[in-house]
């Protein structure tokens, strides 16, 4: 028996472009006293990413793909297929990369290897939606002499900041000293720039403030005013917006604000033609404003949430949506006098016509620093299998 255990230092969360290190361990778990305990070996093993797409058949029209194949190879052959019984289609991976061969461990005894592995820059994020689905793993596999092959998938997740492509390292730094005692790590001083600049691309992408300012208005009148001062953000920021309804004409009764992300398939992909896009809803706040003069909301972005992106068969957007509920009436009569005494009681009226109406505002929402998003992942960093 040998237990294989998978690591991922920095946690589950990576940017793409940025570089994956997996410390992957071997280890044979019999103490050294044990009466059965016995040396262990293993063939091989080899390491590769892949990325999985499945689009749900009642959504996604696709064309014929003669790359899909089914998997019919038998299960104690020695061809390693990372994705091997999994759904949907493999659409990106990385060149398989051998870890050992003849590998032999005497009981107690462990080995670890190194990982490492750019992640594809141009490929999609991970996303789970109600049409497709891109899932990010690493998978190890490994054999016995004349046993099955056995696989160990670690699955991560990607985040995707569209100008990391063309980034390009300064030119100062290649006059800059360097330590000749430090056998490193340019592809870590690489990642670790790209790491700086994404941070530095949200940062002025998502700190800019500015007033906007938008009328609220039915066909009867202006309700009210929305103020917002920014609509690009971070996953994990939060949304924060005002109202004034005190310039308004018509009396607001009640108003909702929900977070919402719309994801829509492009027109050559859609099983029906004009098929409705489906949203999803992530957070939301609703208020009775009757007789307010001011209100605000703050909706936080979920850091498990997918910041907006489009694929050559799917996009995702993110809104506000709003809905008012508006008096049909004039203000003074949405309240009676209930008594004449000298102790004045205002009373609601028990029936009032109202209208409704909704509005969407298009906000932008961009990636995070791929640490602070690792802290809320559904993901582990650590995964094994005993083989």
């Amino acid at each position: 028996m040998i237990e294989v255990v998978a690591k991922l230092g920095r946690g589950p969360v990576f940017l793409a472009g940025e570089m994956l290190e997996c410390v992957i361990t071997f280890t044979n778990p019999l103490s050294a006293s044990s009466t059965s305990a016995s040396s262990e070996m293993l063939a091989w093993a080899s390491a590769q990413i892949h990325c999985q797409f499945h689009a749900s058949e009642n959504r996604v029209a696709l064309p014929p793909s003669d790359g899909s194949k089914h998997d019919v190879q038998a299960e104690n052959e020695t061809v390693f297929v990372p994705n091997r019984g999994e759904r949907g289609q493999c659409i990106l991976s990385t060149p398989p990369k051998i870890l050992f061969c003849d590998l032999r461990l005497d009981p107690g005894e462990s080995k670890s290897y190194s990982y490492c592995e750019t992640l594809p820059i141009d490929g999609p994020p991970s996303f789970r939606g109600q049409s497709v689905k891109y899932v990010y793993k690493l998978t190890i596999g490994c054999q016995r002499v004349n046993s099955p092959i056995k696989l160990l998938r670690v699955p991560f997740r990607v985040l995707v900041l569209h100008g990391l492509k063309d980034y390009q390292c300064p030119q100062d730094e290649a006059v800059a000293p360097s330590n000749p005692f430090l056998e490193e790590e340019e592809g870590l001083k690489k990642d670790s720039r790209l790491a700086d600049l994404a941070t530095e691309l949200l940062m002025a992408a998502t700190s800019r403030r500015s007033l906007h300012l938008y009328n609220i208005s039915n066909t009867r009148g202006k309700v009210g005013t929305f103020c917002i001062f920014k609509t690009v953000y971070k996953i994990g920021e939060d949304v924060i917006g005002t109202f004034n309804f005190s310039e308004g004409d018509i009396p607001c009764l009640q108003f909702s604000v929900s977070l919402q992300t719309e994801e829509s398939i492009q027109e050559e992909f859609q099983r029906r033609r004009g098929q409705p896009v489906s949203f999803s809803t992530h957070a939301r706040h609703q208020e009775a404003c009757l007789h307010t003069a001011q209100s605000s909301f703050s909706l936080p972005i979920p850091l498990s949430s997918t910041p907006g992106f489009t694929t050559n068969i799917v996009s995702l957007k993110w809104r506000l949506h709003f809905e008012f509920v508006t008096s049909g009436e004039a203000a003074g009569t949405c309240l009676v006098r209930g008594s004449q005494s000298e102790a004045i009681t205002w009373t609601g009226v028990e029936q009032i016509e109202v209208d409704t109406f909704s509005w969407d505002l298009p906000i932008k929402v961009l990636p995070t620093n791929p640490i602070l998003a690792s802290y809320v992942s559904q993901f582990s960093s650590t995964n094994s299998i005993t083989i």
